[in-house]
């Protein structure tokens, strides 16, 4: 079993050790020639790949595994220019294509050429039958001389052979979405693509963007993964981040993505283009008009890769919007949805977590309906029959937002009665915190909303609860998780879905308990997976509060509806008309009609 994911100081290393000289021709799984050359590469031994403090013999046999699609070897592909079409003007700047590395032919003393040192050479493989492990043999062998002379990489451990196709997908594809679920390492597997790509001189000017709060997570596994590799985080003043932008020569810059709308204009200078560019969360750019899609759209680059567990949340235009960016013109417009699995399918590698269901412990859920306390009832009941009165009043005037008015109000009062503070979800709570406690385990809690969170952390006094939400400063918290980990007596974590509920490796906490129910399932499944992930060692329960006979309950038949159809379209079983609440869907919860005209 692999250490912790998010275990950074001082890993134990296991290292790939490099022995013999070899030299392949262009390979047939790049889409661009390439000519390779590699020294000190040790090959094919008879030890599986095992955790090592000390020298790793690099094992790499055919265990029958194979790409989904054959690569096959094309011409070299244009840059992508900061554009929604795909119509490429000849005069426009673009970034420089990298040439391929020339090896030096050797001469005698008389200047005559000399006899070639007999070296082992590895056949060009045929496409259709070259299995995986073959494959990821070239790419993990670097094709420059001086990169890898007298020189090991290191990794702090083994990753698994998922995460190793993972790198194989990636590193050969100008157009790539890498949509695991949560878990199961994309950040890892990007980084290790980026530091081979770099080493080998595939790409020479890297950008990663990223949501803010996701930002210390990217240089905390940096630091693991690729600690040779030198990257620079662009912020400051304007002036700073332009020098960053057309003077640095650092291989790999991050920025978040507010920066990066500010940044547009810079963008639009000729002088700034990249050979790779990675975003990760890249559901943030679903809605194709928004200024996040139009900054990250506008980059010029070679290359482009997206990272994210949740590729469609609610429609399928999500994953249009997405390639957008990705393959710009891949998709054409008013795509029938049925045809979208057909078009993408060669771009796109998605694994859950059954593929690594042998490495990690099992999840069970643990659904808890609970009956509202009287002073909760009575205070539902009345802001439900006044709100919805209220609502049949308004006639032709009323909009789906004052329906989500009522909604939100009587998701409320489910957590806790207005005037009272009476809560059926906070007495649970308080019984299953004290089990929590004495198993000497942790926990995490999420809520929408930060109100809740400070009512429940004075509840929970007695356990130390740490919070993590919008009102926390973001350079404190990194030290609230740090907390978190290493203090046996903090037993509790409160997150708000919003801050919470992606890329952060809280693999060493066992229950997760859902306060509230958030609208979208695969929200709710984000924050699931901060415990449920690759390095978790135990089982991980979750608890999902509802409370009977209420708006929650109803909310809760939409959520498990609108999962099915996730999973559904994924599998390519064909997507449904609609992936999100439709303003029926929401009017109903109420038994409302929508006016005429509102639909």
């Amino acid at each position: 079993m692999p250490p912790e994911l998010d275990q950074s100081p001082e890993p134990e290393t296991a290292l790939l050790d490099l022995g013999w000289s070899v030299e392949a021709r262009p390979l047939a799984m790049f889409d661009r020639p390439l000519q390779v050359q590699v020294r000190d590469a040790r090959l094919l031994g008879d030890r599986p790949w095992t955790r090592a403090v000390g020298p790793l013999n690099f094992t790499i046999t055919s265990e029958g595994w194979r790409f989904p699609t054959p690569m096959m070897e094309s011409a070299p592909r244009p840059p992508v220019l900061p554009s929604d079409t795909v119509e490429l003007d000849p005069n426009s700047p673009r970034p420089a294509m990298i040439p391929p590395e020339e090896t030096p032919i050797p001469t005698s003393a008389d200047g005559t050429a000399a006899p070639r040192e007999k070296r082992a050479v590895l056949p060009r493989p045929t496409p259709d039958t070259v299995l995986f492990k073959d494959r990821l043999l070239y790419l993990l062998q670097p094709p420059l001389n001086d990169v890898f002379a007298g020189k090991s990489v290191s990794v702090p451990f083994q990753p698994f052979p998922y995460q190793l196709e993972g790198i194989a997908f990636l590193m050969p594809r100008h157009a790539a979405l890498l949509a695991d679920e949560m878990g199961l390492g994309k950040t890892m597997q990007t980084i290790l693509s980026i530091r081979l790509m770099l080493h080998a001189g595939l790409v020479r000017r890297v950008l990663l963007v990223c949501p803010k709060p996701l930002m210390f997570n990217w240089m905390r596994e940096l630091k693991l993964w690729a600690g040779d590799l030198p990257y620079e985080v662009l912020g400051g003043d304007t002036e700073s981040r332009r020098a960053a932008w057309i003077v640095s020569q650092c291989p790999l810059k991050l920025i978040n993505y507010e920066i990066l709308t500010r940044d547009i204009d810079i963008l639009k200078d000729e002088r700034v283009g990249f050979d790779l560019v990675v975003i990760d969360e890249a559901q943030r750019i679903k809605n194709r008009d928004s200024k996040t899609a139009q900054a990250v759209r506008a980059i010029r680059r070679e290359r482009s890769w997206a990272l994210t567990g949740t590729p469609i949340e609610n429609r399928p235009e999500d994953l249009v919007n997405l390639f957008a960016f990705i393959d710009p013109g891949r998709i054409p417009a008013e795509t029938p949805p049925k045809l979208l699995p057909q078009l993408t399918s060669d771009c796109i590698l998605r694994r859950t977590k059954d593929l690594a269901q042998s490495d990690m412990p099992p999840l069970s859920f643990r659904d808890l309906c609970l009956e509202m306390t009287p002073a909760q009832q009575e205070a539902y009941h009345l802001a439900e029959k006044e709100g919805v009165i209220r609502l049949n009043e308004m006639g032709e005037t009323l909009t789906v937002q004052h329906v989500f008015q009522l909604v939100m109000r009587l998701k409320q009062i489910c957590n806790f009665d207005p005037l009272t503070g009476a809560s059926a979800k906070l007495e649970q709570l308080l019984i299953d915190m004290e089990e929590v406690a004495e198993s000497g385990r942790k926990a995490i809690i999420f809520s929408q909303w930060v109100e809740p969170l400070e009512v429940i952390a004075k509840a929970l006094k007695s356990y130390n609860p740490l919070q993590f939400h919008g009102k926390i400063p973001s350079p404190d918290r990194p030290g609230i998780l740090d907390k978190f980990k290493s203090d046996p007596n903090a037993h509790v974590l409160l997150m708000s879905y919003g801050t919470g509920s992606v890329g952060l490796n809280l693999q060493f906490t066992n229950y997760v308990f859902l306060f509230d129910r958030w609208w979208n399932p695969a929200i709710e499944d984000q924050a699931i997976n901060r415990a449920h992930r690759i390095g978790q060692k135990y089982p991980v329960t979750v608890t999902r509060f509802t409370t009977d006979n209420t708006i929650e309950k109803r909310i809760a038949d939409v959520l498990d509806a609108k999962r099915k159809i996730f999973h559904d379209l994924l599998s390519q079983n064909g997507p449904p008309a609609n992936m999100g609440l439709t303003e029926d869907d929401i009017f109903g919860l109420f038994d409302i009609k929508p006016p005429r005209g509102k639909k």
